[in-house]
């Protein structure tokens, strides 16, 4: 099965303690050749800053994305606003690479990726990663706190402007008080509906379901009345990672994690709730026993009623509806109208290289990638959530295509209570994932216990997690 965009799922780090003895040499290094008066920082109350460029300065930068792994859309309008970047930066070269790896899903080669780049002592300057791998990008990839490179009043004002983050979006990249990842792209969990399959079955298109158990009956009704399947949820499989699940199981009273970070809960009853629920749904003939690879283009030819989805695909959703079905889009669905908690899919920029020219081009690229005109073309063209939420609001930039795009709205209104997805720990991150998703996938999908099963994934998990913090 494979994914073709931001959301974050993500594979095991390899070799994590020769990478992070690498990452500690490669760091001394940098200060040595500093304190020659190579590239020498700035400083401001002390603390040391990546200097400012000279306007003749000539600095080759790498930018690694996994975006640049999709065809399409995505390559497309990375490559354009890259074009841009390099006209207004003569003095910057970026060199624009996809993640290396034998999957033919980016995300999941992202972090092997720049291990394995590591390993050879010459990381990408710039790095496109999921938040799930927040933890681990600060603490064992050598991620720098922009706080660290630029000073947090630059970082600040980044996040600022005449059209600001989104105060929930503002922290997604925050570890340990500091910003290590500049928050980049995401979207909430939105459910895409067929309302002309709606209009089949004798559903009202107008009056998408609310609740888990609306949802249901109105997927068999699809199924009953067109013979269609009625519904998937791409939060139930190791492939999808777990950023929709962690939406399921907050909001249904339930956590992945202790409040100090040490102890698992995904077995925990508002977690088990969840995944019994999504059980009902294949039991009961509402939702087919498909693949995400599978799924995504029977809802794209307009075979299927509804999918919970990132919005990440609403592109390819709306090529595929194109004067032949209706599509359409609400919120996530709550459990027996409960407020839902939405969480957060897709990636931060993290600054790896340890040159401070680099750094400060890099800094330069970031604040580019993350400004009014580059939201305007990444949600316009892709369909990601402009983080810059006023945006939409601005005849100059997104008024006009918020407008004539109803399908932006449930994500829009979905940012105002967001919680982020939170970054399981510790360099087994990814293995503690998989045990959780593979004992989900394994109710969900095979019929197994919720309980039993999810309790057994957690004690093998738990085994895994750090022993200190």
């Amino acid at each position: 099965m494979t994914r073709p965009s931001a959301p974050p799922h993500r594979r095991g780090p390899a070799r994590p303690a020769r990478v992070a003895r690498l990452v500690g040499l490669l760091a001394a290094a940098a200060v040595s050749l500093t304190a020659c008066g190579i590239g020498a920082p700035t400083t401001s109350g002390g603390t040391a800053f990546a200097p400012e460029l000279a306007p003749d300065q000539k600095v080759d930068i790498t930018f690694e994305s996994y975006n640049l792994s999709q065809a399409g859309n995505w390559t497309d309008t990375f490559t354009e606003l890259l074009g841009e970047f390099s006209r207004e930066h003569p003095n910057i070269t970026v060199k624009a690479q996809k993640p290396q790896g034998t999957s033919p899903n980016g995300v999941t080669n992202a972090v092997p990726s720049v291990q394995a780049q590591l390993a050879t002592g010459n990381p990408p300057d710039v790095a496109q990663l999921t938040f799930g791998d927040l933890d681990f990008a600060a603490k064992a990839l050598g991620a720098k706190p922009y706080d660290d490179l630029v000073g947090k009043p630059a970082v600040d004002a980044q996040f600022g402007g005449e059209h600001p983050y989104a105060p929930t979006a503002a922290a997604l990249g925050n570890l340990d008080g500091k910003t290590y990842g500049m928050p980049f792209v995401f979207s909430t969990p939105v459910l895409y509906y067929n309302a002309s399959l709606f209009t089949a079955a004798g559903l009202d298109p107008n009056r998408p379901p609310q609740t888990w158990a609306e949802l249901k009956s109105d997927a068999q009704a699809i199924k009953a009345r067109t013979g269609r399947d009625g519904s998937y949820v791409d939060c139930l499989t190791q492939v999808a990672g777990d950023w929709c699940y962690q939406a399921l199981v907050r909001s249904n009273g339930g956590a992945m994690l202790s409040a100090d970070r040490t102890k698992l809960a995904f077995a925990d009853p508002g977690a088990v709730g969840a995944v019994a629920m999504a059980q009902d749904l294949v039991n009961s003939g509402a939702s087919p026993k498909l693949s995400q690879a599978q799924a995504y283009p029977q809802f794209a030819r307009g075979d299927m009623g509804m999918l919970l989805e990132t919005s990440a695909l609403q592109g390819t959703f709306q090529k595929g509806a194109a004067g032949k079905w209706d599509l359409r889009a609400a919120p996530m669905p709550s459990f027996d109208g409960r407020p839902t908690v939405p969480t957060n899919s897709g990636a931060a920029l993290f600054v790896l290289s340890n040159d401070p020219a680099k750094q400060r081009a890099a800094w330069e690229l970031v604040q580019f990638l993350t400004s009014d005109r580059a939201y305007t073309a990444i949600s316009s063209k892709i369909g990601y959530l402009p983080l810059r939420t006023g945006l939409v609001d601005d005849p100059r930039y997104l008024q006009t295509w918020a407008r004539n795009n109803p399908l932006l709205a449930p994500n829009l209104a979905q940012l105002a209570r967001l919680e982020p997805a939170q970054a399981l720990p510790g360099n087994d991150y990814s293995r503690i994932q998989d045990e959780m998703m593979g004992a989900v996938e394994t109710v969900v999908y095979q019929g197994a216990d919720p309980r039993t099963t999810m309790s057994a994934a957690q004690t093998n998990a738990q085994a895994l997690m750090p022993t200190q913090r």
